[in-house]
């Protein structure tokens, strides 16, 4: 193959590359669904996350962080709640939810628990007509409690994925898929900047 040839088939491929990464979309699962919007601006909340990734999980360290950067991010920009706290807690079982309301001095309306299952790229090797589909997903269970009612805590999973064929996404933005699920999810009135 000549050296025109070679230029020719490199230009062809890379136009194709480009032609199946535009093909990227976001795909997001309220389970159940539909759900109402947990964001309230009136609302003050103490909000809760811990990780539960699956026994093989990879980089969990990096995950972590990721995570940790997206959820400070989406409270910090989304104006979801009048006033937020944010902790990352070891577990999300009932005694520990309940003795960090107690420590918060009944200072919050709400309190919103996010158990982050997963968080991270995905690739599928010669899985459809391109050689390559992927992209990133988180999975998130939230659950949402109104102090001042008696109304039952609500618990949904969100599950949200970003890609397609011929996308190969990295950990670089894990910060900014983590707060795009959280957006979708909890669903503020106003959209993020």
């Amino acid at each position: 193959m000549g050296t025109s040839a070679r230029s020719v088939s490199v230009l062809a491929v890379s136009l194709c590359t480009v032609l199946l990464a535009a093909c990227a979309s976001t795909n997001v699962t309220l389970s159940p669904s539909p759900q109402a919007p947990v964001c309230n601006r009136s609302t003050s909340a103490l909000v809760l996350w811990a990780p539960q990734w699956r026994p093989d999980q990879k980089d969990v360290a990096a995950r972590e962080e990721a995570a940790a950067s997206g959820l400070n991010s989406f409270f910090a920009s989304s104006g979801c709640f009048a006033r937020t706290e944010l902790r990352r807690v070891d577990s999300l079982s009932p005694s520990v939810v309940n003795a960090e309301l107690g420590a918060s001095g009944g200072q919050f309306s709400a309190v919103v628990t996010i158990a982050v299952r997963e968080l991270g790229p995905v690739v599928k090797l010669l899985s459809s007509a391109s050689l390559v589909e992927g992209g990133t997903e988180a999975v998130l269970q939230v659950t949402s409690r109104q102090l001042q009612s008696s109304s039952q805590p609500r618990e949904f999973t969100v599950h949200w994925r970003h890609g397609g064929p011929g996308v190969v996404k990295g950990v670089a933005s894990l910060p900014n898929d983590m707060s795009a699920a959280l957006r979708s999810g909890l669903q503020p009135a106003t959209a993020m900047q």
